[in-house]
């Protein structure tokens, strides 16, 4: 069967339109994993439809709740757009936590150290710094992987138990506020806190509730731009997919597998060095232990379901953003809906949008090729 080849990663049938991969398979398997979330719910008592509609409402009901989960969304973006990247190249990385931890720390000195500045000089710095720290973290696994054959997987998981350790041994002994328990640092000085969205936009008389979102945001969105001019519209993102598709026809073609491995290792590095930027200067305003939440493991998920893609991922990031913040909706309204029990909707959202991303594909092409035979 003839099969064509989009460029960006998915190849369906000649006769199946390129929309399917794209927008139907995912939105069968989030209605998959929403309709056996409601036979959860229904199993525990409550009543799945008024589940939905409060998660809904918490998620994007009134402008408080569209703020956090804008917020969430933003982390979401870079670990995303983290992982896509290095899948365009073949590469698993499963590393988005201890690159983000440890462009945490990166960001965490700009903060400490920049006292006085004002926030427009600092912030150009912190996200300077945080795509070293991410990229010189997600280099060294590439290295390893390009020139010693070491795999991706395997050593990006032990960076981050290593990112965790070092933070952990960092916040304890080094950068602990003088005279606390607490393993973080002192608070930054005010004059270099990432403004909130609603500050922002205050300075041109829109007012709007607060809430986290802040000026990374807008970060992101740029990102997501840069991403997709990289990816497609250069030559370094065209040898980068090549690679990813074929490395032998890349050799062939003159382009260098290693080189390419770690290019992208260290792009994906420093796009998820970006959540310390949104967490520690736009939040937290202060260097703590396990302010990356997990959202460098659910950015995986964010790459599957948005077909690794800036558009797919940033539609996918703002589905999971929802889910985080219409989900503590969800347990504060509903006492036997726990926080295990969002996280297993959330988890079943992750199952069917990655590991499950295939299961309705040989029915729905299936489908589009007797419907070919027929109008033939």
């Amino acid at each position: 069967m003839a099969t064509v080849t989009d460029g960006k990663g998915l190849g369906m049938p000649a006769e199946v339109p390129g929309w399917v991969g794209y927008l139907l398979l995912p939105l069968l398997n989030l209605a998959a994993a929403f309709l056996l979330s409601g036979v959860v719910i229904l199993l525990i008592g409550e009543n799945p439809l008024a589940a939905l509609e409060v998660l809904l409402y918490g998620a994007f009901g009134y402008p408080e709740a569209v703020g956090f989960t804008l917020y969430y969304a933003t982390n979401f973006i870079f670990t995303g757009l983290a992982v896509a990247v290095a899948f365009h190249g073949g590469l698993f990385n499963i590393g988005g936590e201890g690159q983000a931890t440890m462009a945490g720390l990166g960001v965490g000195l700009v903060g400490l150290g920049l006292t006085g500045w004002p926030w427009w000089a600092a912030a150009p710095v912190a996200i300077l710094a945080a795509a070293l720290f991410g990229a010189a973290w997600g280099f060294i696994p590439g290295w390893l992987q390009a020139k010693r054959g070491s795999h991706i997987v395997i050593t990006t998981i032990m960076f981050n138990f290593i990112a965790a350790s070092i933070m952990t041994w960092l916040l304890v002994d080094v950068l602990i506020k003088p005279g606390q328990q607490a393993p973080e640092s002192r608070e930054f000085d005010a004059s270099v806190w990432l403004p909130a969205m609603d500050r922002a936009l205050g300075w041109f008389g829109i007012a709007i509730p607060s809430s986290p979102l802040n000026l990374s945001f807008l970060w992101a969105l740029v990102c997501c731009a840069l991403f997709h001019g990289y990816v497609w519209h250069t030559r370094w993102g065209y040898e980068l997919r090549t690679v990813g598709l074929n490395e032998r026809a890349a050799v062939y073609a003159g382009i260098s597998p290693a080189r390419n491995i770690i290019i992208a290792m260290l792009i994906s590095g420093a796009l998820a060095g970006f959540v310390a930027v949104n967490e520690i200067l736009g939040v937290q305003h202060r260097l703590l232990l396990n302010f990356t939440g997990g959202y460098g493991f659910v950015g995986i998920a964010v790459a599957l379901m948005g077909r690794n893609h800036p558009v797919g991922i940033l539609l996918a990031a703002l589905l999971f953003g929802g889910l985080y913040q219409g989900g503590s909706e969800l347990s504060f309204e509903f006492p036997t809906i726990n926080r295990e029990m969002v996280v297993v909707i959330q988890g079943l959202v992750i199952l069917f949008a990655g590991a499950l991303e295939n299961l309705f594909r040989p029915q729905v092409e299936g489908l589009f090729r007797r419907r070919g035979r027929v109008e033939a």
